[in-house]
């Protein structure tokens, strides 16, 4: 573990800078706290919001060494961030995808926390942008980019701690048993 992070330090500390919306020091730090998070039992709806927003930070990047590379085609930023939020479909080769009610929806809470985290970090990088814009270019306050998305991913977490994601539906065997309308055809 420890010789893990050192070497992502060093690769980091290597590595050429670029202007780019988020810090390289908070891409790996959110990283790290996924696992951790899991270990100690956070749901999964707050881990979720995480990993959406460190796959939408990837999107970034990978919309910027697009850039840096002069690979432009129509509607590449949106491709490129869709299937980088996308790859949390990964995670489900491992893990069985267990659907549940949320408001009008039937998904996976950690999907949908993670969708929802992402388009939170987008929508707040873009407000970020447009506040700095209307400020002469400047931010309101030091590390007001790192604060502003944390804050609300940090929000959101919160909300989905105290109100957990959806309630798994009823297996219909059991709402039959329970109404008294169900019979097995052998059953007298």
């Amino acid at each position: 573990m420890i010789g893990t992070l050192s070497l992502i330090i060093a690769v980091l500390y290597a590595t050429k800078v670029w202007a780019n919306p988020a810090c390289a020091v908070c891409t790996v730090a959110v990283g790290a706290s996924l696992e951790v998070a899991r270990r100690y039992g956070v749901d999964d709806a707050v881990v979720g919001v995480w990993a959406g927003a460190m796959l939408a930070l990837l999107g970034y990047w990978l919309i910027l060494w697009f850039e840096k590379k002069n690979w432009n085609f129509a509607g590449r930023n949106l491709l490129l961030m869709t299937l980088s939020v996308a790859s949390i479909g990964f995670m489900y080769i491992e893990m069985p995808y267990a659907p549940k009610v949320i408001g009008v929806f039937y998904m996976d809470p950690l999907l949908f926390s993670t969708i929802l985290g992402a388009l939170t970090f987008i929508y707040v990088s873009k407000f970020y942008q447009w506040m700095k814009a209307r400020n002469g270019g400047h931010a309101h306050f030091p590390f007001e980019k790192v604060v502003l998305p944390v804050l609300a991913l940090a929000l959101l977490s919160v909300y989905f701690n105290y109100y957990p994601l959806g309630e798994a539906l009823p297996n219909k065997a059991d709402l039959l048993d329970a109404s008294g309308l169900y019979e097995f055809s052998g059953d007298k």
